[in-house]
């Protein structure tokens, strides 16, 4: 018989049946009553807990040097602020106003700009205001900074009860200073947008892709939930060197000092490649300092002087007109010209005479260069310029710096009637041939002298070599061939050796080297200041040397730009020597040697070996290999000083010890070192005194004098 009784059990079950019913009747009944009568307040509660579409920022890119150090990175940092309405509805408002004098003081010991009493003020301002997202700080601060003030009383709670929390940045940090500063580039901090150089020219590619968020509050917690992750920027590795950067900034900083120059720049090339090894641009500030404000060495277009000469002659060369047996007559150094006096550097001295064209290079004569382009090309002088052209001198480089400029150089115009130039006087050839009248950047001079070194081919200045994402290459700019050939092959032997000669027998010497081979040419430009012309004021002057190196097997292009304010001035004389400087400490980095090429007959191979411890002597000679001969037995780790002198003999070391003798006599320290005859010293309860450094060669005690209490004893070293 079955135990269950249907007539007891269903009512129950009925019972129970018909209660959830009405729970679920219930809460449908709720729930439609929430989705349609109720809707829009609930709507306005969850806007209130959620934000949709915030941003993500990506982590910009860094910018590496050739050889992959890090020049340019981004680093975190925070603003700082308070939620004084989550500090309230957590009930620790009255703890903050009872910790606000150890806060106060806190902040005023890391932020020592602001008193206790100007943070307290300005953060009850925020209390009684009751804001959301009132600042501690005015300004950005860096990780460790931040994890102090989080050590704060109150501000160490969670960040709901505290109120406490950051808006994080990611700020740009040059891991070398102020190294190539305006080629590598800033960032406006603020606004977080590139100002100048890589930064700006590859500002897409290092920025990378923003991405989305959004917020929403679950368990009274905020979670930040992503829809799309940022995308990183790339890092773009540079042809910078950085050793070579900072030898070449170095340089140019000794003599801008020495010389108390307004600018200096220096830019050095590769040849092959047209790879900007090196880039120097420092201006003179207010207070006599020397900073990277301006990209001096791609915008300034400054009438180029001497260097330009080279040009000149190359044109008159490959074109035929001349060779270098040529023969120029520069009289007594001062020569009319259509009306005005040309004048060679040396015209008070009574010039140069009758020269070779060679000699005109060599000694930088403006009589005798303007006199070779004058006589072949006055009657049609846009042969000339068509020959300047040709060079590359006048080509758009296309450079990714902002504020890059090619070469100014005019081109003769003549009238309708196609009879007379309309922006051409007699005067204009023979100065523009010698470097006036022209405006070139250093870069475009720096790349026509680069393809002289390249055997005519001229190279674009390469600041980039590829793009890298997550380790891997994901863009190449290989070196660009901008002229096959600038000029005839042998006008490039021709012009070669001549450059040589610049520097080995010409006003060039003083760039040159004892060991290797240099060429290159001299520039003394007076600089121009606008509609005040060249007479205004102290005259100011840009001292120019441009060449390579080695001379007949070039690796390496150089210029040097110096500005300075009046005399004296002197292309080689201080351009040269920055020149030297850069040549011969890129070179000595690259030298290779043998140990054994350091060893000569003057060197000293047996070390100089002070009396004292003689223990320890015998442990650090044995080390580096060298014999000894003791008459002890012991070990330098685990054996108590051993006292007495060492004496050489051939490539032996004699160690001998010596008694002590009484300790209430003074002991004699002469040959010691400073430490062991300090130690032995005041181990007897004697003060001493030092004078000089070395060994010991006199001490105020004498040896064996009774020691008393309250000694002191002044030991000299030499």
């Amino acid at each position: 018989m079955s135990k269950f009784d249907s007539k007891k059990m269903m009512p129950r079950y009925s019972f129970i049946a018909i209660l959830l019913s009405f729970l679920a009747a219930m809460v449908m009944t709720k729930m439609v009553y929430t989705m349609t009568a109720k809707r829009d307040f609930w709507m306005q509660v969850a806007d209130r807990v959620k934000i949709d579409s915030l941003e993500t920022p990506p982590v910009r890119g860094n910018i590496l040097s050739s050889d992959g150090q890090l020049m340019a990175s981004s680093l975190p940092q925070y603003k700082l602020y308070l939620d004084f309405r989550a500090m309230r509805a957590a009930g620790k408002d009255t703890l903050f106003v009872q910790k606000l004098d150890s806060i106060c003081m806190g902040l005023n010991y890391i932020f020592p700009e602001q008193s206790a009493d100007e943070f307290r003020q300005h953060l009850m301002e925020g209390l009684e205001k009751n804001k959301a997202h009132w600042p501690i700080w005015k300004r950005r601060v860096n990780y460790s900074t931040y994890s102090e003030v989080k050590k704060l009383p109150v501000f160490r709670l969670r960040k709901n009860s505290s109120g406490f929390h950051v808006e994080e940045f990611n700020a740009r940090k040059l891991a070398y200073g102020s190294l190539a500063q305006r080629t590598i580039g800033k960032m406006y901090g603020e606004i977080d947008s590139a100002q100048c150089g890589l930064e700006l020219h590859f500002d897409s590619l290092l920025r990378g892709d923003k991405g989305i968020r959004h917020r929403r509050k679950i368990l009274n917690r905020y979670l930040y939930l992503t829809d799309t992750p940022p995308e990183d920027g790339a890092d773009i590795v540079t042809t910078i060197d950085v050793s070579m950067q900072d030898l070449a900034e170095r340089s140019v900083l000794k003599e801008l000092y020495k010389i108390d120059g307004n600018v200096g720049v220096a830019i050095v090339m590769e040849v092959a490649t047209g790879d900007v090894k090196a880039i120097v641009n420092l201006t003179k500030c207010a207070d006599g300092s020397y900073q990277e404000i301006q990209n001096h060495a791609v915008s300034d277009l400054l009438e180029p002087g001497s260097v330009f000469k080279t040009a000149s002659i190359m044109v008159a060369l490959d074109d035929g007109v001349v060779d270098t047996t040529y023969n120029v007559d520069t009289g007594c150094g001062v020569w009319p010209m259509y009306g005005r006096e040309m004048k060679d550097h040396n015209w008070r001295r009574g010039g140069y005479g009758m020269m070779t064209l060679p000699k005109t290079l060599w000694v930088s004569s403006n009589i005798g260069v303007s006199r070779i382009i004058d006589d072949h090309y006055h009657n049609c002088p846009e042969k000339y310029v068509q020959g300047i052209h040709r060079l590359g001198l006048a080509d758009d480089l296309h450079l990714p710096l902002a504020g890059s400029s090619p070469a100014r150089i005019r081109y003769p115009k003549k009238d309708k009637r196609g009879k007379q130039y309309i922006n051409w006087s007699k005067t204009t050839l023979p100065w523009m041939s010698i470097g006036y009248e022209t405006q070139v950047p250093p870069i475009s001079t720096l790349t026509f002298y680069n393809a002289i070194a390249n055997g005519g081919k001229m190279m674009r200045p390469r600041f980039v070599k590829e793009v890298r994402k997550d380790g891997e290459t994901v863009m190449t700019f290989p070196p660009v061939v901008m002229r096959e050939h600038i000029a005839k092959e042998s006008t490039i032997k021709k012009i070669t050796r001549i450059l040589e000669q610049v520097v080995s027998v010409g006003l060039g010497k003083k760039a040159g080297s004892p060991s290797f081979l240099v060429a290159g040419k001299t520039g003394t430009a007076q600089i121009s200041k606008g509609a005040a012309g060249y007479k205004s004021g102290q005259m100011n002057y840009l001292l120019s040397f441009a060449g390579f190196f080695p001379a007949y097997e070039p690796r390496y292009s150089c210029i040097v730009c110096l500005q300075k304010s009046g005399l004296p001035a002197s292309g080689g004389g201080m351009s040269g020597v920055v020149f030297h400087d850069i040549a011969e400490g890129i070179m000595a980095q690259s030298l290779k040697l043998e140990a054994s090429d350091a060893r000569d007959s003057l060197s000293v191979m047996m070390p100089d070996v002070k009396s004292g411890n003689i223990l320890a002597a015998d442990y650090v000679l044995s080390h580096l290999g060298f014999k000894t001969r003791a008459d002890w037995d012991g070990s330098y780790a685990d054996g108590n000083p051993i006292w007495g002198h060492a004496s050489e003999s051939g490539n032996t070391v004699s160690l001998q010890r010596e008694p002590l003798g009484d300790s209430t006599l003074m002991p004699d320290v002469h040959g010691m070192g400073a430490r062991d005859a300090v130690f032995l010293i005041e181990s007897r309860g004697v003060k001493v005194k030092l004078v000089g450094r070395g060994r010991v060669v006199e001490q105020s005690i004498g040896a064996g004098e009774k020691i008393k209490k309250n000694m002191t004893c002044i030991i000299k070293l030499s």
